[in-house]
């Protein structure tokens, strides 16, 4: 396939958007929560597949890797150009916002504070730490299949990944217990200051 691929056979690229669209596209909704922007992030990287074709190299029974290496580098540029988006919004007034219910496709952590903290404590992950992560926890990909499309070595992957999760771990935990602190009613003489107010009024009323 590899062979094909170079050659810009149609029937292999059909072949490569059959078996790897939907994994991309996985890959880039976890990466973004954002699914408008993973639809986007696909159509680039297959562009990106055919116009690098002839770089696949032979090594490896799948494309896989070349692949999502493609994949992480058009991420880095959309995110890049989503950032000085963000920016240009924050300038003009501000509208109502839309519930974004990409996080639903975030796999395995169920609890919606949970998922909140993890999305968090992703964000303060290094880039590399969390490219590693996203690759071979949420795409399942292996340490030399990452490390191909990274274009590092497999120790490196190995480390990152290590770290990755250790920090994720401690980050989470910590941005659980923040989230989950919670102001205490104000009491007053026995009760809550917010039925205090309905008292004296009750009061006032009963007196006339």
């Amino acid at each position: 396939m590899h062979v094909r691929i170079r050659a810009g056979d149609p029937d292999a690229f059909r072949e490569l958007f059959r078996d790897y669209a939907q994994l991309v596209y996985r890959h880039a909704v976890r990466s973004t929560g954002n699914w408008a922007m993973s639809e986007d992030v696909v159509s680039l990287t297959f562009l990106e597949a055919w116009r690098l074709r002839e770089k696949l190299r032979d090594e490896g029974e799948s494309p896989r890797p070349w692949l999502m290496g493609i994949a992480v580098n058009v991420l880095r540029n959309t995110g890049r150009a989503a950032r000085r988006h963000d920016r240009a919004l924050a300038r003009l007034p501000l509208r109502d916002v839309l519930p974004d219910f990409a996080d639903e496709l975030v796999g395995r952590i169920a609890d919606s504070e949970e998922l909140a903290a993890a999305k968090v404590a992703l964000g303060m992950l290094r880039r590399s730490e969390r490219e590693v992560f996203a690759l071979c926890v949420w795409s399942g990909l292996g340490y030399a299949e990452a490390a191909e499309a990274l274009g590092v070595p497999v120790g490196t992957v190995r480390s990152r990944l290590s770290r990755a999760r250790t920090r994720l771990r401690k980050l989470t935990e910590g941005e659980l217990r923040r989230s989950r602190i919670k102001v205490e009613p104000v009491v007053v003489r026995g009760q809550v200051q917010g039925d205090r107010i309905a008292a004296v009024r009750s009061n006032e009323e009963s007196g006339r």
